[in-house]
């Protein structure tokens, strides 16, 4: 079931009939789908259904126009488009529905994503890139409504780098940048302030971007006047319409019931993005939702009647059928007969995705029962596990949940018991726990021989005379090794062009390397990690740069939502491996030295987080992670451009290792553990300790996501006996990750002889004044008199109270 990509411009009469009655086929097979979704839901079977009912028609249009090679970032109402471009069968449709965890029968994402999420496998199974060119490509949809809208932005820029830039192989990515990356949004949601920020950067840039905006007029149950002005977003945008003298977007409306306008439409579209590289908007007007927004309500609550009766009427499905009978494409008897043979066609797909679902839990069902029954024989208590057994046994159509639940239940009857039963019993949760466990919590971070901790040490090289230098510098030289090294990378961002960043670490590289590699962004952080985001997932290697840490808070939502999930929603069948560069701590002001690594660390579980302490190591990160198939966002230390570093002589080639701790100080007393600007307060601080008699061993995290794979911590722990966390972030914040990393992973309680300290910031931000650091944020002398009062309580005769 595919429709064809495009109309022909020389067609018989029996040929087009063909085409039409298959578009038709698809249309009303993608409704069934949807009202029987919606039943199963209703029955329990399913947990929750969003479908794309009334949105048949206008996504066939858009299927006949879409291309090898093309991307699609839509939202959860594409399933007709999907179907239309042979990606999407029944059975996947309701395997999805179901969560089916086999990725096999639900290829969107085995089961990690509700229905109506749909993807397609840019990766194989070995984590290599396929033939994107030569494939109908999807990028995995999220919920958060025009969350995929800065994604967009750069699937569509992509193509103009691939156009314009020489030297990348694109032999898997693109042909000729010929490549249209399409959007979908619901009406309501271009509300958000993610879909007006991608809108405006998208007509700056002037990409291959067709955005198709479906309009039914409500946004769940808030209609349009609520939710735009002039209740037409066309009409508020047509500003950025495009004419002789202005570039722009090239507006087209269209109502979604109308077939052969839309299949117009569409083509128009595809044709002057594809061939202009220019963005298009097409407003679908008119459109329906006959089941409502989702089968958590029912519309009838919030439209009237005659809105009811309008819908019934201009029903897109409806109105081609009339179309096809006034036209005589097909009777009303032949459409009849089709229909009632795709309603069997849909039930029977239906049953064969519920018995695939079922089929394996219903083994292992039986597995449990068996154990149970054998256990139950050899067991004092077995009135009590036969309960628990015949109740397992009573469910006829068991979850993994009921399973685990019983037999795990069951093993508390037999505590005090010794039996072969119970060992197999035992067993048997403990396969079935590291069998199914995967199946719900795999693909976090890459599972391929790409995966960034493959990465080994490459220590920098310095030559005799080696020059000292400013840190930007270091970075900068790195930096430019890497673009004449890697000819698919770029970087991007506020100031990052024409000046070379704010702090000169891409000085003069610009000039270098061209517009298109070395480019400034406006202010709109979102969009600027969907750049890096929807151009890695075609394969190029963008460096987003968010100015400051501070400011990671506007792209939080993506980072969080999107990037950081790809893997694990796609069940690593997509990949983004995008570097998010930003420079955060010790400057003053609110705005400007806050630090948000608490958040951070906890939205972003997905994407590496490194916090390097100086240039050298900021550089060696970006040579491993351009190695890699990993996201990971860089912190580089805001006040350490200026401050003298060697120059390496290996630039490009030396290598920071992620998940591996520094120790750079060795020492007896205690260990203390910090990371980037703050690490230097400690060595400096260790200094001042050693002429009062105290050895302290100062490590360095150096990557907070992953964290100290080795366990050095731990190792040092047993040595020194005692911890100290020190942190400038707020109190709970990094230094509680950290600590928990330690005491719960590392189990480094067992060597403490006291109490283990966190020394972090206050938990307001730093003033505007030059002493709002010293009064927010740890100091040299806090550093120091938080480890002298832990030596005073180990040994007050030798390190007498100090105030």
């Amino acid at each position: 079931m595919k429709s064809n990509e495009s109309t022909k411009t020389e067609i018989t009469f029996n040929d087009f009939k063909t085409e039409v009655l298959n578009d038709y086929k698809i249309a009303v097979t993608s409704r069934e789908c949807s009202l029987l979704g919606r039943r199963e839901v209703l029955t329990g079977k399913a947990k929750f259904g969003i479908f794309g009912d009334g949105k048949e028609v206008p996504q066939i249009a858009w299927a006949k126009a879409f291309q090898n090679g093309d991307f699609r970032s839509g939202y959860y109402r594409d399933q007709t488009f999907m179907m239309a471009i042979g990606e999407l069968s029944i059975e996947q449709f309701f395997a999805g529905l179901y969560g089916h965890t086999d990725i096999n029968h639900d290829p969107m994402s085995a089961g990690r994503q509700m229905g109506g999420h749909f993807s397609t496998h840019s990766l194989d199974e070995n984590g290599e890139w396929k033939n994107l060119t030569q494939q109908k490509n999807s990028s995995a949809d999220i919920s958060p409504t025009a969350g995929q809208m800065p994604r967009l932005l750069g699937l569509a820029q992509a193509s103009k780098i691939y156009r314009h830039v020489d030297g990348i192989d694109t032999s898997k990515f693109s042909n000729e940048g010929n490549e249209v990356a399409w959007g979908t949004i619901g009406n309501a949601s271009t509300s958000e302030g993610l879909f007006f920020e991608t809108i405006n950067a998208a007509g700056v840039l002037q990409v291959p971007m067709v955005i198709s905006i479906w309009d039914d007029e409500y946004g769940i149950s808030v209609h349009a006047k609520h939710q735009t002005t002039k209740e037409n977003i066309s009409e508020i945008l047509k500003g950025f319409q495009r004419d002789e003298d202005n570039k722009g977007y090239e507006i087209l409306r269209v109502n979604g019931w109308n077939y052969p306008e839309l299949i117009d439409t569409f083509q128009r579209a595809s044709s002057i993005a594809r061939t202009e590289h220019v963005p298009v908007m097409i407003h679908v007007n008119e459109l329906t939702q006959p089941q409502g927004h989702s089968t958590s309500g029912s519309h009838e609550r919030y439209k009237s009647k005659e809105r009811l009766e309008w819908e019934t009427e201009y029903d897109c499905n409806a109105q081609m059928r009339q179309w096809m009978v006034g036209n005589s494409i097909a009777t009303d008897e032949e459409l009849t007969e089709l229909e009632k043979s795709i309603k069997k066609e849909v039930r029977e797909g239906k049953k064969v995705a519920w018995t695939a679902f079922l089929k394996p839990i219903k083994s292992e069902q039986n597995e449990a029962i068996t154990l149970l029954s054998a256990l139950a024989n050899s067991s004092d208590n077995a009135v009590f596990i036969n309960k628990l057994k015949d109740d397992l046994a009573s469910i006829s159509e068991p979850i993994r949940k009921d399973i685990l639940s019983a037999t795990r239940k069951a093993l508390r009857y037999v505590i005090t018991e010794d039996s072969a039963e119970k060992n197999n019993l035992q067993n048997w949760i403990t396969n079935y726990i590291s069998t199914v466990q995967p199946q719900f919590s795999s693909h976090l971070y890459s599972s391929s021989k790409y995966k960034a901790i493959n990465s080994e040490a490459v220590e920098p090289v310095y030559a005799d005379n080696a020059e000292e230098v400013d840190g930007r510098v270091v970075l900068r030289d790195n930096f430019d090794k890497i673009f004449s090294t890697y000819p698919e990378a770029l970087i991007f961002g506020e100031d990052a062009g024409h000046i070379g960043d704010v702090n000169q670490g891409l000085e003069g590289l610009q000039e270098k390397y061209g517009v298109l590699r070395i480019s400034d962004a406006g202010i709109r952080e979102a969009t600027i990690l969907g750049q890096g985001i929807g151009m890695a997932m075609r394969g190029l290697r963008p460096i987003a740069e968010i100015q400051y840490l501070d400011y990671i808070l506007y792209a939080l939502q993506i980072m969080s939502d999107d990037l950081a999930t790809l893997q694990y929603r796609t069940k690593g069948r997509q990949k983004a491996p995008l570097i998010v560069r930003t420079r955060g701590h010790r400057l003053e002001g609110i705005w400007h030295s806050g630090s948000q690594m608490g958040g951070v660390l906890n939205l972003i579980r997905g994407i590496h987080v490194l916090v390097p302490r100086n240039m050298t190591k900021a550089a060696g990160f970006y040579n491993t992670l351009l190695e890699s198939d990993e996201p990971a966002l860089v912190v580089e230390c805001l006040n350490g451009y200026r401050l003298k570093e060697k120059m390496p002589s290996n630039l490009g080639e030396f290598k920071t290792p992620i998940g591996v701790v520094e120790t750079v100080k060795e020492g007896t007393d205690i260990t203390l553990v910090s990371y980037g600007s703050t690490l230097r307060l400690v060595e400096e601080a260790s200094k001042e300790l050693q002429t009062v008699g105290i050895d302290v061993e100062v490590i360095d995290v150096q990557s907070l996501l992953p964290f100290d794979l080795n366990h050095d911590i731990v190792k040092s722990i047993a040595k020194t006996n005692r911890l100290m966390v020190i942190d400038e972030d707020v109190p709970g914040g990094a230094s509680a990750y950290i600590l928990n990393e330690i005491l719960n992973t590392q189990n480094a309680y067992q060597h403490l002889d006291s109490q283990p300290k966190t020394l972090t910031a206050k938990a307001h931000r730093p003033a505007y004044g030059t002493d709002g650091d010293y009064f927010s944020k740890p100091s040299t002398e806090d550093i120091f008199e938080a480890v002298y009062k832990v030596m005073h309580e180990v040994n007050p005769e030798d390190f007498p109270r100090l105030r």
